[in-house]
């Protein structure tokens, strides 16, 4: 049996976009995001380390750095984990007491009907703590495991990144009807997701702007300078590459240091990340739009409607996906 070569195309689409639809309900975009990752770092390193060394070796080379790169983040995650673990079991309860401290700084500045919710002791605190875990083992259990499972399938794509970046691309007369149109859905994903990575840097930066202007400028003009501002904003800058969640892991540290000075500093700091945060929503469909040639509004229903269909994740891969299909269409001069 013949199929026409507008058959093989149709096929090919089917089986890219079930995959891609299937990654969010089966919990392996992660996995697809990394492996994406990797492979285009070890894509761009290799031009730049075959002008030291000639030939395959460049782009083993930089597996290599990348594997190198990885290994030592993890290693010094689970380090300063344990290097945690290992203070609190010399010291118990010495995180509580310098978080009781801040409940005690607080509860000065804040209304009587709030100051009835805080713990009146660490004693006190420990014992509602104890309670909500009991209401929540279930729960906890499961965030665990989801845990576990992210970290997994995050590594496992990395390896098959890096696997899939060292082998040798065949010639195209050489290849099947269906696996040169695979092959080509590919190439526009790959090319789709590069877009939004950097259109992420230059968000990253502009967030790492807004935010150190406040720390560093705002503040200090009224006479509060906030501890490990430096840190801050570095680290706002390395979290602001993550979608969505980077800013909201910056935005808790931003707060929780404020919290240390006052809570109004604290609510400050918050009130301010809040209305940068929205006014940059609108700002970041726009960047992202210039990088994959589609306007804001476009960006923000595919945003919003993969959100509807399977929540955070789907934030995430909103913009990826919307390139990628976008893409296609504009190839089929569609669009």
């Amino acid at each position: 049996m013949t199929f026409t070569p507008r058959q093989i195309k149709m096929a090919s689409w089917i089986i890219v976009f079930a995959g891609l639809l299937l990654a969010l309900p089966l919990k392996l975009l992660p996995s697809l995001l990394a492996g994406l990752l990797v492979f285009e770092l070890v894509n761009m390193l290799t031009p730049k380390l075959q002008l030291l060394i000639a030939g395959e070796r460049a782009r083993w080379l930089a597996v290599a750095l990348l594997g190198t790169l990885v290994v030592s983040s993890l290693t010094l995650l689970f380090a300063g984990a344990i290097s945690f673990l290992l203070h609190e079991a010399e010291n118990p309860g010495a995180s509580l007491d310098k978080f009781m401290l801040l409940v005690d700084q607080a509860r000065g500045q804040l209304p009587p009907f709030v100051d009835a919710y805080l713990p009146a002791s660490a004693a006190e605190f420990k014992v509602a703590i104890g309670e909500w875990l009991k209401t929540h083992l279930g729960e906890l259990q499961l965030v665990g495991k989801g845990a576990a499972h992210m970290f997994v399938t995050l590594l496992i794509g990395m390896i098959l990144g890096a696997i899939v970046a060292l082998q040798r691309i065949p010639d195209i007369s050489r290849r099947k009807p269906l696996a040169a149109a695979l092959f080509n859905r590919l190439a526009l994903l790959v090319q789709a997701f590069r877009n939004i990575v950097f259109a992420q840097i230059k968000i990253s930066l502009l967030n790492t702007f807004f935010t150190g202007i406040f720390l560093a400028v705002v503040l200090p003009m009224f006479g509060v300078h906030l501890p490990l501002t430096k840190t801050l904003i570095v680290l706002t800058f390395l979290l602001g590459l993550l979608p969505v969640i980077g800013n909201l892991i910056s935005n808790t540290l931003i707060t929780i240091v404020g919290l240390s000075l006052s809570i109004w500093v604290a609510m400050a700091a918050l009130g301010y990340l809040i209305v940068i945060h929205k006014v940059e929503y609108f700002l970041n469909a726009r960047i992202v739009g210039g990088q994959i040639s589609a306007k804001s509004w476009e960006l923000l229903l595919a945003m919003l409607v993969c959100e509807a269909a399977f929540g955070l994740p789907g934030v995430v891969a909103g913009p990826i996906y919307y390139a990628y299909l976008k893409s296609e269409l504009r190839q089929a001069e569609l669009v």
